[in-house]
């Protein structure tokens, strides 16, 4: 009985899965996307190409390789539509090769516009969504009226759409919130809508399933099958720094929910991680730097948001929370992306505990969210380059930085990534 594997990042999101995954697709039948939606920005590059997927699962760029969007993932048809056509164009035919389930739930055009009135209405205090409607999507489907892929085909679809359509309206005025001259990827609510039943009709094409079934009959039928998460651990809705959170759940229990399947098929968990720590949007974020440092690797790293382009806020690897994420969903090979990022720095820092209330802490508590935490710091000699051109090993002090991660979270680093393109990577034994 086959078992399902699966990627996760382990920090706040933009760890380099979409690489990952592109890397390992060739092992595997089967990708599939088990929660997220088109606020996730995974880049892939290759060729002097590069390609950002938002819905799509990652494996699209290997041929062969069966692509399925699970039922824990949020649809928005117009911004798939877009992404599919350009990989067709790029020579990438998905549609005897994409599968979605039927559960998955769709975002309207009115769900754009709750973030956006949503992120008004909290001020000061907002959560820097990327407003693209996840948060009132999944707030819709524990609401239990959301419309969902299955409803498409449905005799009374639109009249579904307009009823909450105009429930959603009624919530927005309630807000404050003024419709008039708002706009959406620059276009006009109406604008906007009409391309969206495009995207509606353009979806029909591709295979709508039972993904339950779906996908436990690939793993009956020996398939191999990778499970992609999007964003990142500490941006769990239940675990993560709420309330600066996703909407869902972003650890491995989420593949479970989110694709149908049983714990006991869960096998391999690959943990993502930067070689630094990056975060957009607000919440949390002990390690950040604020000096020429962060500023080195915002711009060495290119940090700027793949779904919003806004620039990342950047600091030094921070153990206690990578570790945090680990237990979390129990991963056994960890994934080191980034670590080119830092070949110039002399000395490079790592976050190995907490000052807390006037205690050194190795675990992040509550109050993480409200209250100061001093990282405590162990300093290391940087590394001139990650690859030792003469034997293509990783350079020793780059070696002792990461048998130090390894140790301290009880965790093989099996992959490190030294480049943006897909075959800058060094498998570690």
């Amino acid at each position: 009985m086959n078992k399902i594997d699966m990627l996760l990042g382990l920090q706040w999101g933009d760890e380099g899965k979409g690489k990952v995954v592109d890397a390992l697709t060739p092992r595997y039948d089967v990708v599939a996307r088990f929660q997220g939606g088109p606020n996730a920005g995974h880049t892939i590059e290759f060729g002097g190409k590069k390609f950002v997927l938002h819905n799509v699962p990652s494996g699209v760029l290997t041929p062969g390789c069966t692509n399925y969007i699970g039922s824990g993932v949020v649809i928005e048809p117009h911004i798939l539509k877009g992404e599919c056509v350009s990989l067709y164009e790029a020579g990438f035919d998905l549609q005897k090769r994409l599968f979605i389930a039927n559960r998955a739930h769709l975002i309207l055009p009115t769900h754009r516009a709750m973030d956006a009135a949503n992120e008004k209405a909290l001020g000061k205090m907002k959560i820097g969504s990327t407003l693209k409607g996840i948060g009132p999507t999944y707030t819709d489907k524990t609401a239990r009226k959301g419309l969902r892929i299955g409803d498409i085909n449905s005799p009374d679809f639109r009249e579904k759409y307009e009823n909450l359509k105009k429930a959603h309206l009624q919530q927005i005025a309630s807000l404050g919130f003024n419709m008039q001259g708002f706009k959406l990827d620059g276009l006009d609510f109406a604008e906007y809508e009409t391309l969206w039943f495009e995207g509606i009709e353009y979806m029909k094409q591709y295979q709508f399933v039972d993904g339950e079934y779906w996908i436990n009959e690939q793993l009956n039928s020996k398939k191999n099958v990778l499970g992609e998460g999007a964003q990142g651990s500490m941006l769990d809705v239940d675990f993560g720094s709420y309330p600066f959170v996703t909407s869902s759940s972003v650890i491995a229990a989420g593949v479970c929910s989110g694709l149908g399947v049983a714990p006991s098929r869960i096998g391999k968990v690959y943990g993502i991680f930067k070689a630094y720590c990056t975060r957009v949007g607000a919440g949390p974020f002990p390690t950040e730097l604020f000096d020429k440092t962060g500023e080195d690797l915002l711009n060495n790293g290119h940090e700027f948001g793949a779904t919003t382009g806004r620039p990342r806020r950047c600091g030094w690897l921070d153990l206690p929370a990578l570790k945090y994420a680990v237990m979390l969903s129990g991963v056994t090979d960890l994934m080191m992306m980034k670590s080119d990022v830092m070949d110039e720095f002399e000395t490079i820092k790592v976050a190995t505990a907490y000052r807390y209330h006037g205690k050194e802490i190795q675990h992040l508590p509550f109050a993480a969210c409200t209250e100061t935490m001093e990282p405590v710091y162990t300093e290391f000699q940087g590394w001139d380059s990650v690859i030792d051109e003469n034997d293509g090993t990783i350079t020793p002090n780059l070696e002792n930085y990461i048998r130090f991660i390894e140790d301290y979270v009880g965790v093989p680093v099996k992959f490190v990534s030294y480049g943006p393109d897909r075959t800058q990577n060094i498998w570690r034994r």
